[in-house]
């Protein structure tokens, strides 16, 4: 048998390095400047037949037409520059010296030096077997003695796009309450930049885009995306230059920042991840929940659990009685995890105060905690508790003792939001207390899982008359993430869920060390829909918290019926918010019958393949099917309704056109192929906020058949 292609593989004599993945390559030719330049990125094709591009115009006003992996602020490069260095002389940017690759199975670094300047750096990638994504990511060295060099810019990757007739950008943005809404909007010819200044991922924006064609939908056509694995300050520049070529480049930081690099020292950047995809943005989302599952987040095979928190019912109001009510509520409906939310601990009856002092509130908790985790216990539920271990209200004990722990410039007045500042982790001293803290919680209270919060961005975030002001942009993130892991590995069982008000921090690096995120504070039903399809661009719904809360809605007012907001946050990972003992008799048995039909299609909905769906008559729903698709479960929903517009059938592009399903609650029997091209009626209960679960079970395959897949 001929031996396997390689992953990864370099050809010294043509300069030519080649990444393989199962349904793409991506190739890099050392040009002649020993700069690493784009060849191709997409389908599967022999690499070593392509030509490096010419340049377009014949011009000394344009630069060369291969676009460089990493830019640096050198030669005739004209847009942006990934890297931007400045030495102790003032020279500025890099001129590389190509030293060779190293390749170590699926990894590839291609090895630079300056060619006169004490600087090195490797470009970094990694291919799996099993996976279309590609990862990348930049180490830059100081490889000298003397003087540090001033990094202004080190971005962990550029991309490149082939050219293409039209360019279209997809991206998320929002707003506090308003978290992952879905923008495609055409290219323009310019500069496009996504970014969070804020210290956090960002309500308003997230580090994860989508290019095409202007012509790719759910299902077809070529879908080029990149999602970058950084929970602080971030930025992303799209370049579609008028001579048709699109680039874009991002990493950690924004504008107006600067590193040191001391002799010795080496800057790592966070991962940036691509992907292709042919099989449109449907196909792109299957590959990227793929990804996150397999290679991102912490025990993806245990199953998220179904959580209560108290937040909604009791506000500040918080002590032992209430939370032992309302836990004997919950785990009557079936609930595996209750979790006791802000208010507990310090002078804490108020935002005002307290933050910062993660003791047991006396008046709330006479005997501590403990108390309350063992009836939960108890109750057969796990125990989880709300912290928010980076901010601290100026009215607290910890703030009184230490002042100096803040983010804070001595010349310029702190700005409080929320009532809060925010403790500086880049500094060891804080780092270290913030661990011992939460460890000593988790330990002396046998907590399950903490529900990690960070309610504000960064202001006022240098350290003056320090060697490296900026630095703390960088290092407070990964004294997160350190603690983060530092946690889980000293308690194994112990889960973290990521919550920055709402979804101001959900990204590919704290979900490598969290297992869910809080996706918004807004849990209406209906705006929840759109919220959700957004999440779905890049993360799967094991990682999606949603809720099913009170109605009216305490956000929005709205008021809809107990089955539709349940069918509604049955698409994550599910949990409930309202306050229970408000819920009539009745609401409770409803609640606790569909608490057990979600543990039924929870395997589905956590683990399985999801497929995004639309009809007329305003549905919209989500398809989860095993791997092998046996089985199938789909929530429908359609918030309103007009009159003489039905819904229209629902078809299941995802079932096989030559098998059989059976409704699993009706008994119903279908042919395939009729579900997948003329769909589904869903009979949808008349009047607005309907919804339906669909469970389908596939029964046999039909012989002989014509009617094809």
């Amino acid at each position: 048998m001929p031996a396997a292609t390689p992953a990864v593989s370099f050809d010294p004599a043509l300069g030519l390095a080649v990444l393989r993945t199962p349904n793409s390559v991506y190739a890099v030719r050392i040009g002649a400047d020993g700069s690493p330049r784009h060849l191709h990125w997409g389908p599967v094709l022999d690499a070593a037949a392509l030509t490096t591009p010419r340049s377009p115009a014949d011009s000394s006003f344009e630069d060369e037409a291969a676009a460089d992996e990493l830019a640096p602020q050198s030669g005739a490069r004209f847009g942006p520059a990934g890297l931007q260095v400045r030495f102790a002389d003032g020279t500025v940017g890099a001129q590389w010296h190509f030293l060779g690759p190293r390749i170590d199975g699926g990894e590839l670094r291609l090895r630079l030096a300056d060619r006169r300047y004490p600087l090195a750096a490797e470009l970094c990638y990694r291919v799996r077997p099993d996976s279309d994504v590609i990862e990348r990511w930049t180490e830059l060295t100081h490889t000298g003695d003397d003087a540090p060099v001033t990094v202004h810019r080190l971005d962990s990757a550029s991309w490149t796009l082939p050219p293409l007739a039209d360019y279209r950008i997809s991206h998320l943005v929002g707003g506090w309450n308003s978290e992952f809404q879905l923008h495609r909007d055409r290219l323009p010819v310019a500069e496009t930049t996504l970014t969070s200044r804020r210290g956090l991922t960002g309500h308003h924006a997230g580090p994860w885009l989508a290019l095409d064609d202007g012509t790719a939908e759910e299902e077809h056509g070529q879908v080029w995306s990149t999602a970058l694995a950084w929970s602080g300050s971030w930025r992303i520049t799209v370049h579609r230059d008028p001579v048709g070529r699109t680039t874009w480049t991002g990493g950690f930081g924004h504008e107006g920042l600067s590193w040191r690099l001391a002799p010795g020292e080496t800057l790592r950047t966070p991962v940036f991840a691509g992907l292709y995809s042919a099989a449109g943005f449907g196909g792109a989302s299957r590959a990227w929940h793929a990804h996150v599952r397999t290679r991102v987040l912490p025990e993806p095979e245990r199953d998220r659990p179904v959580l209560y928190n108290s937040w909604e019912a009791t506000g500040f109001a918080v002590d032992e009685a209430g939370q032992r009510r309302l836990a004997k509520l919950a785990a009557g409906l079936g609930v595996e995890l209750f979790v006791l939310d802000d208010g507990w601990f310090g002078a804490r009856t108020s935002d005002r105060a307290g933050l910062g002092d993660w003791t047991p509130r006396a008046q709330a908790f006479p005997d501590g905690l403990r108390p309350l985790v063992d009836e939960v216990h108890r109750l057969g539920m796990d125990f989880g508790l709300w912290v928010e271990p980076e901010m601290v209200n100026s009215d607290s004990d910890l703030y009184r003792a230490h002042p100096d722990w803040v983010l804070h410039a001595p010349t310029r007045d702190a700005t409080e939001l929320r009532n809060q500042l925010v403790l500086d982790l880049s500094l060891p001293e804080v780092e270290t207390w913030v661990h011992r803290t939460l460890d000593t919680l988790v330990t002396g209270n046998g907590v399950d899982w903490l529900k990690w919060d960070a309610n504000r961005p960064f202001t006022e975030a240098a350290r003056p008359g320090a060697p490296d002001p900026d630095r703390v942009w960088i290092d407070h993130v990964r004294a997160v993430h350190r603690i983060m892991d530092r946690l889980r590995a000293d308690h194994p069982g112990l889960r973290i869920e990521a919550c920055a008000g709402g979804g101001a921090r959900v990204d590919l690096g704290v979900l490598a060390r969290t297992d869910q995120a809080w996706t918004s504070d807004n849990t209406d039903p209906v705006d929840r829909i759109s919220i959700q399809h957004g999440f779905s661009q890049l993360l799967p719904a094991q990682a999606m918290a949603a809720w099913v809360t009170d109605s009216p809605n305490v956000t929005t007012g709205r008021t809809t019926p107990l089955r539709f907001r349940f069918h509604v946050a049955m698409a994550g990972a599910l949990g409930l918010g309202g306050d229970l003992t408000h819920w009539t008799a009745e609401e409770l048995a409803e609640a606790a019958e569909l608490v057990a039909r979600y543990k039924e299609i929870r395997p589905l909905v956590q683990r399985g393949v999801q497929h995004r769906l639309t009809a007329g008559g305003g549905v919209t729903a989500v398809h989860y099917a095993t791997p092998d698709g046996t089985e199938h479960a789909v929530l429908a929903w359609r918030p309103t309704t007009r009159f003489g517009h039905p819904a229209a059938p629902l078809r299941l592009p995802a079932l096989d056109g030559r098998a059989r399903y059976r409704d699993l609650d009706t008994g119903e029997e279908y042919d395939g192929a009729l579900l997948r091209h003329r769909g589904i009626d869903l009979r949808l209960p008349p009047g607005d906020h309907a919804s339906r679960l669909l469970r389908l079970r596939r029964t046999d395959r039909l012989t002989n058949s014509t009617t094809g897949s």
